[in-house]
């Protein structure tokens, strides 16, 4: 049987989640769980994905990731991938970690960032690991309600922001917000063939800008040889349309973008992500 597709393209909004070989345990102790964040955090670096939220488990693990690049196969065979060879050299075991390829489903609508944050956050409480998220160590909950130091490698400003401008309000707003998913049906049950999480019209939009990406890389060197410069692109734009063809259009990296204009290259992320969809949905309009 074939392989289902993977649906890559940048800015794209994703569940993903990878499951242990015959439902075994892919983390056996703490240490594993920190070697395993670890790793996490310099795949999130070096692919410069926007991380939102994450929860590890003992046989598998959750993570609602944004891909500014259309790299999410890439970063995610590097993550399993070195992950298991520490593991079974740790553990001194042979063969496979994990159960065939990991699963993405593609969240094509904005408005379930938050319920799939939730989602993600809740699982050991619908394990019934734990009553209350914030006894489980191993996810993100506790950083972004602000119980703990939140790692450096995941972005809960724009998760915060939904709420309230007030950052003491929005944690109080998003905590409530989570305790009253407990119970709740799963935001995922409508994906479709597990890929797409979304309306009809997403779906289309995904699926059509899917078939224009140019996956070839040899093809985007000659697209941005002649490209504009930072300094050119800023002085003919307002901040955030500049924002959006810098990243998108000519291929600058956030984190060139980000020292340009002096932000964090979530900010230039979330801004090309909310240029980008507008810009296509007004098209269609």
């Amino acid at each position: 049987m074939a392989r289902p597709l993977r649906i890559q393209y940048e800015n794209a909004l994703y569940h993903v989640t990878a499951r242990g070989n015959e439902k075994a345990k892919i983390y056996r102790d703490d240490e594993d769980r920190y070697v395993f964040i670890e790793h996490l955090a310099r795949v999130v670096e070096q692919y410069t994905w926007v991380l939102y939220a994450y929860c590890l488990m003992d046989n598998h693990y959750h993570l609602l990731v944004r891909t500014p690049k259309a790299n999410l196969s890439r970063g995610m065979r590097q993550l399993n991938g070195i992950y298991a060879q520490y593991f079974n050299a740790r553990h001194e075991r042979v063969g496979h970690l994990f159960q065939g390829r990991f699963k993405a489903i593609l969240i094509k609508d904005e408005d379930r960032l938050l319920v799939v944050a939730r989602y993600v956050v809740l699982n050991p409480v619908r394990a019934e690991l734990v009553a209350d998220p914030e006894e489980w160590r191993w996810s993100s909950y506790r950083g972004t309600a602000g119980l703990g130091g939140q790692p450096t490698f995941v972005d809960t400003d724009q998760l915060l922001c939904s709420f309230s401008e007030n950052r003491e309000s929005a944690i109080e707003q998003y905590a409530a917000f989570v305790l009253g998913g407990i119970g709740k049906e799963s935001p995922l049950s409508d994906a479709r063939g597990g890929i797409i999480a979304g309306d009809g019209r997403a779906v289309e939009i995904s699926v059509s800008r899917l078939m224009g990406e140019a996956s070839d890389e040899v093809a985007k060197r000659e697209r941005f040889a002649d490209r504009p410069g930072l300094e050119e692109i800023f002085r003919e734009n307002d901040r955030d349309i500049g924002i959006y063809m810098a990243f998108c259009r000519y291929g600058y990296k956030l984190r060139e973008i980000g020292e340009y204009l002096g932000l964090h290259y979530s900010v230039i992320s979330r801004v090309a992500a909310r240029m980008g969809s507008g810009l296509v949905f007004s098209s269609l309009k």
